[in-house]
């Protein structure tokens, strides 16, 4: 069955504030929560549909997704937690809240604090360990500039609020209960507006896509975040905050966990028995690795402090190189002979040349006349 439109669901205009869409979603919230609706499945439906839209319409990034290519552009199922999208929880704290006056002493809750953003910044591992400055194009709601966030058309100021008389909230009797509530006309602000501004609608902010710079220090790791206060979502209050979230493309050479780095070279049989020095590379550029005669494959040596510097300490990390045999490929006839006498010249040493072999065929020997015997 094809979904709805959400701005259908909610019985809202595309260009609905948040405090539009909130005050939508929690009066069909109201009306078709299960509790209130015990057994009708129809509500229930109606109930989980709104739910599901106001998830993504609240949150900007999938708001600004399904406004360009609508449902296929969000996946519902994510936007539980994302930022900006109020959870069950949430929604019913903040009905339950105006009812009782927000909270214990029934305080003034003011001018709503705009949503956090997040945003994904991919830098490469030398980036990364070095530190980097970057610029970052973010898609929110941001201050109206032609009426400096007011929402009142230039030349005009809001008018202080009839009904709460400024206040924000309303005192309303219910019974032998005296109930403060968010005041339902100005939305908690204290002020009406009555000629609104013709750029913003009188909401007080736009939807622009603004660019930020970014000053990545050096150290981060993957997932690490980076806060820019108050580059958030706009609104009535304090702007929110954008939360800069790291991610790490893989390297064609190093893998990193923490602050050491991890390398593979290849040697090859000559060098790992005789021994010598070879060049690695290092985040710095070249290193020298001694490799000791009689070396194994899959040997690992530690370089001390040419890992990543940590973010936090300065410590320095280390790099860990491993070695891999390589066995020759391409031969021509005279280096296969030659290779046979130099490994009949190592049978005839016994288990001096080539202990280890020598002690699988013994275990092996032994295995096959066990299942004999």
């Amino acid at each position: 069955m094809e979904k709805r439109d959400y701005y259908e669901v909610l019985g809202a205009s595309r260009n609905a504030s948040e405090a539009e869409l909130k005050k939508a979603y929690r009066r069909l919230a109201m009306k078709y929560h299960p509790d209130r609706n015990p057994g009708d499945e129809a509500a229930e439906k109606h109930f989980k549909e709104a739910k599901e839209a106001y998830e993504v319409l609240a949150d900007a990034q999938k708001r600004s997704a399904y406004d360009q290519f609508g449902h296929a552009g969000v996946d519902p199922a994510a936007g539980m937690g994302g930022p900006g999208a109020a959870g069950f929880g949430d929604i019913f704290g903040d009905i339950f809240g105006d009812i009782f006056g927000g909270g214990a002493g029934g305080r003034r809750r003011g001018p709503g604090r705009g949503s956090d953003l997040r945003y994904t910044l991919e830098l490469s591992l030398e980036d990364a360990v070095r530190g980097t400055e970057t610029r970052i194009r973010v898609p929110s709601h941001v201050r109206c500039d032609t009426c400096s966030g007011s929402g009142a058309k230039p030349g005009t100021s809001p008018n202080t609020c009839g009904s709460c008389d400024g206040r924000g909230q309303v005192r309303m009797q219910q019974g032998f209960f005296s109930i403060q509530q968010t005041c339902p006309d100005c939305q908690g602000r204290g002020s009406v507006i009555g000629s609104p501004c013709v750029d913003c609608s009188g909401q007080g902010r736009v939807r622009k896509t603004k660019t930020l710079q970014v000053k990545v220090p050096a150290g981060v790791d993957e997932g690490d975040q980076i806060r820019l206060a108050g580059e958030g979502e706009a609104a009535a209050g304090a702007a929110g905050d954008l939360y800069v979230q790291i991610h790490i493309k893989p390297h064609e050479i190093f893998s990193r966990d923490g602050d050491n780095l991890y390398c593979e070279t290849p040697v090859s049989m000559a060098m790992a028995a005789l021994g010598g020095e070879i060049d690695i590379p290092t985040l710095d550029g070249r290193a020298h690795l001694k490799i000791p005669p009689e070396s194994q494959s899959e040997r690992v040596f530690r370089l001390r402090g040419k890992g990543v510097r940590n973010v936090r300490s300065s410590a320095l990390g280390d790099l860990y190189c491993k070695i891999k045999l390589e066995t020759p490929v391409n031969l021509n006839r005279k280096q296969k002979d030659l290779l046979r006498d130099f490994d009949r010249l190592l049978k005839e040493g016994g288990e001096r040349h080539c202990p280890r072999e020598n002690s699988w065929a013994n275990r092996l020997k032994t295995f096959f006349n066990d299942i004999v015997s």
